[in-house]
């Protein structure tokens, strides 16, 4: 069993019981956004700009901070190992597949938000980047019904797959790892 799944199926119950109008699936969007738009993975000042957005700028409780800083060490930890190991944080396969849907669609514009923190420069990226964020932005207006066939599974299977290849693509090109942080050279002012 996947286990950002589970997440999803726990932190967001927990998050509607803090009165926090977000979805597990928004906040690992807004996490792999930063980390893709060049947060440093060590960063640890994620919590404030994440409590403004979701929560209008109040503190979490330590159960919602303690959940949220395991999210985002898995995410992290998901990001830097090589077997494009990330796991989108979507609610279980067997969900309503609109509620899916739904779900990658706040991945997606948590990810956008988040990247946009991070990266409001685009002239240094790749054009694999530029038109992946053009297609996040594409796919984030997305508001249709699907029905549940065949047909609607395979499609959102795929924007699913292409979400979650598109997150580490961009984290492979603009994502700090502390390894890439110490290895650039510190410019003295």
């Amino acid at each position: 069993m996947n286990t950002s799944t589970n997440l999803f199926d726990t932190l967001t119950p927990l998050l509607e019981r803090n009165n926090i109008l977000t979805t597990a699936a928004e906040v690992q969007g807004m996490f792999c956004g930063m980390l893709g738009g060049g947060m440093p993975l060590e960063c640890q000042d994620w919590l404030e700009p994440l409590a403004d957005f979701i929560h209008q700028g109040e503190m979490f409780s330590k159960e919602v901070d303690e959940a949220f800083k395991s999210l985002f060490d898995s995410t992290c930890q998901q990001l830097v190992e090589n077997d494009f190991a990330l796991v989108l944080c979507l609610p279980e396969d067997s969900s309503p597949i609109n509620e899916r849907g739904q779900a990658l669609l706040n991945w997606v514009q948590g990810f956008m938000l988040g990247f946009g923190l991070h990266q409001d420069d685009l002239t240094g990226c790749s054009e694999d980047v530029k038109e992946a964020l053009e297609d996040f932005a594409e796919i984030a207006r997305m508001d249709d019904e699907m029905s549940e066939n065949e047909e609607s599974e395979q499609a959102l299977f795929e924007v699913m797959e292409y979400v979650r290849v598109t997150a580490m693509l961009c984290f492979n090109e603009l994502g700090k790892s502390p390894e890439q942080q110490q290895s650039q050279p510190k410019t003295v002012h």
